[in-house]
């Protein structure tokens, strides 16, 4: 049976924590076999600012923000919620760095893995003219969220992103089902050794439907 995977997206106020910044959102949308099967979403209360322009953005104001649930409160949640599912964000280095800093505030530990659809698009889709999650979902044909910059939003289609990339991976390579660390090695695989990687890793499959 496939492994959840935890699909993970965060509005914040500004560009990292290490700045300052803070989150003001979380939606994880959680994945088996390419099918949703749970969500989570929440705005959370920090005591940050929301500066114009990020509300201009997001939508999210801080009115709104300060009528939200505390963000230890969501973060606990949204660790329960996740659970020892290893994690997958588009542009990673961006999110997991707010999960980690989040949860450290709350008193909780990070230790999922992350994968990238941003490092896995362009390893499997090197034709797109752009691998912001918009323009890629648009450029496979995936639903498009009316509103983008929105958590739950942009964790809904980073997961119908996943699940695209996981079944071509399927039917155009002859992979059996990529689970997260297989997706773990893609990522970190060079352009020039995509075609020796591919080959590797199909063979199980192809031994396996011969059998």
């Amino acid at each position: 049976m496939p492994q959840p995977i935890a699909v993970i997206d965060f509005e914040t106020t500004g560009m990292a924590p290490a700045q300052g910044a803070r989150a003001t959102e979380v939606a994880i949308v959680l994945i088996e076999g390419g099918q949703v099967v749970d969500r989570f979403q929440s705005l959370m209360r920090t005591g940050a600012w929301i500066p114009p322009f990020i509300t201009r953005l997001t939508g999210i104001t801080n009115a709104m923000v300060a009528a939200a649930p505390p963000a230890e409160e969501v973060m606990r949640d949204a660790a329960r919620f996740v659970g020892s599912a290893p994690m997958v964000a588009h542009n990673a280095a961006f999110d997991s760095k707010f999960w980690q800093s989040e949860l450290a505030l709350a008193g909780e530990a990070a230790p999922q893995p992350f994968a990238c659809t941003v490092l896995l698009s362009r390893r499997i889709y090197p034709e797109a003219p752009s691998h912001s999650l918009s323009r890629l979902t648009a450029h496979l044909g995936l639903p498009v969220a009316e509103r983008a910059h929105r958590a739950l939003a942009d964790a809904e289609m980073a997961a119908a992103l996943l699940a695209r990339m996981q079944q071509d991976l399927c039917l155009r390579h002859a992979l059996a089902w990529p689970e997260h660390a297989l997706l773990m090695q893609l990522q970190r695989c060079t352009r020039a050794r995509m075609t020796a990687w591919l080959n590797e890793n199909a063979a199980p499959a192809q031994m396996s439907m011969a059998l």
